[in-house]
């Protein structure tokens, strides 16, 4: 019977733990460093700010499902070394006891760190990180101090940054939003649907400040502010939002690594040694529209990668199909979706690329509802007309759409095909000619001459 070791047990390490406990006759061995397992950081945000009034719908699995299984759990469990060539780790378990313990199969799941702005004061009182649901739970336990906390300062204009400040701003504090960058959401979307949600946090009173490179937290004990290249903005709280990195410290010196230091991978997600494999955030994965190997931090992503080592280990042959980057958001009622490479992304990749722009509303105009604008924007190669990206904004909910512009670039579909898919028409849903195929043809008659 082959034992794996599996070390790490949130959402890549979950998925992998059931699929191979899925097989009859498998010895599997957990370690995991936290006290809780599956915490859905992605509902941080809503439990903050008080839109869910409990953190303990943001699980859902416990370390006793595995133990029922058959598996052996060893939670607060820390794995100190790996000897590849005698393949045995040495773990510091709960006690403070040191064992030794050895495997046939051994996975990483051991996800990623935030990362820290190594300026002047970030060890003052109410610097906050936020990734675990205990920093969640710390934040919210402060925050019933009523009275201590007025204004806060998040750092960093991505998802998670982004998401907390207008949970802040929900509680009634003032709001300060920093980030290096000119843009919020930069990472994912262009200016047409960034800037919209930005204009909607504006006027829902949180502050930007884009372009501003943090130079020290101010206070004593306690932070009172963040001084920035620009300006001095106070703060009875600070939130750093500003990323995170593979924390891949266990096999650096032994495993091939990504350029940004996550364990490289193959489609099996078998790092360079074969019976060692990395999933979820601290491995590499392959980008469809990039077209190569990078670095996408997503709980999605994540589940798909624990279920393709989980079968590999267990001697059925699955490859990853490779990944988009699919991803949404919804700040005021206004939702973002995108999947594969923004224009901004595409070019920074050297891609010789150019793009469709449409809007339009959600229904036919007979139908007596509310009918939303959609906008969407659909990113090609110039080449061959291959779709790498799709994105698009609405007070109504269409982001189920950029499931099919995921697959799209999956299987490489064209501009050309596009107005030739089969989508469905019924007035209760959307129109006969809806965006997506409006903005197909509408690049065609373009591309043909003709009129629309």
């Amino acid at each position: 019977m082959a034992k794996t070791i599996l070390v790490g047990a949130n959402h890549a390490g979950t998925a992998c733990a059931n699929t191979i406990l899925s097989y009859p006759n498998q010895e599997l061995t957990i370690y995991d460093q936290n006290s809780n397992i599956s915490f859905l950081g992605c509902g941080m945000a809503l439990w903050i700010g008080e839109q869910i009034h409990s953190g303990d719908g943001l699980f859902y699995a416990k370390p006793e499902n595995f133990l029922e299984k058959g598996a052996k759990v060893n939670m607060e469990s820390r794995v100190l070394s790996v000897d590849y060539d005698k393949k045995t780790v040495k773990v510091e378990l709960k006690d403070g006891k040191v064992i030794e313990d050895h495997y046939d199969n051994l996975v990483f799941a051991t996800g990623s760190i935030p990362n820290r702005i190594l300026v002047k004061g970030f060890d003052l009182e109410n610097v906050q990180m936020v990734k675990l649901y205990q920093n969640a739970a710390e934040v919210i336990e402060k925050l019933k101090r009523k009275g201590e906390f007025k204004k806060v300062c998040v750092l960093g204009g991505g998802y998670i940054g982004v998401e907390l400040a207008e949970a802040f701003q929900r509680l009634g504090l003032e709001v300060t939003l920093i980030d290096m960058v000119d843009r919020i959401l930069a990472g994912y979307f262009d200016a047409p649907f960034s800037d919209e949600l930005k204009n909607r946090m504006e006027e829902h009173g949180i502050k930007l400040a884009l372009g501003e490179k943090v130079e020290e937290f101010l206070g004593e004990g306690k932070v009172s502010g963040v001084k920035t290249d620009k300006g001095v903005y106070d703060a009875d709280m600070v939130i750093c939002a500003v990323g995170f990195k593979p924390n891949a410290s266990l096999g650096a010196d032994h495993l091939k690594l990504y350029q940004n230091g996550a364990y490289l991978v193959n489609r099996k997600q078998q790092t360079s040694d074969p019976s060692v494999y990395a999933i979820g955030d601290c491995a590499s994965l392959y980008d469809n529209a990039r077209g190569r190997e990078n670095y996408i931090a997503l709980a999605t992503n994540a589940v798909r990668s624990g279920v393709v080592a989980g079968h590999n280990i267990c001697g059925t042959p699955v490859e990853s199909l490779g990944v988009q980057g699919s991803s949404a958001l919804g700040i005021y009622g206004y939702k973002l979706a995108c999947t594969g490479l923004s224009l901004a992304a595409a070019e920074r990749e050297g891609m010789d690329v150019s793009y469709e722009d449409y809007e339009d509303t959600q229904f036919p105009a007979f139908m007596e509802v509310e009918n939303p604008k959609v906008k969407i924007r659909i990113v090609y190669k110039k080449e061959d007309k291959k779709i790498v990206g799709c994105q698009l904004g609405s007070s109504y909910d269409a982001t189920a759409i950029i499931h099919f512009f995921s697959l799209a670039i999956q299987k490489g579909l064209t501009m050309a095909e596009l107005p030739l898919v089969d989508l469905f028409f019924m007035p209760h849903f959307n129109q006969p000619y809806n965006y997506v195929t409006r903005a197909g043809l509408n690049w065609l008659n373009k591309e043909l001459g003709l009129k629309d």
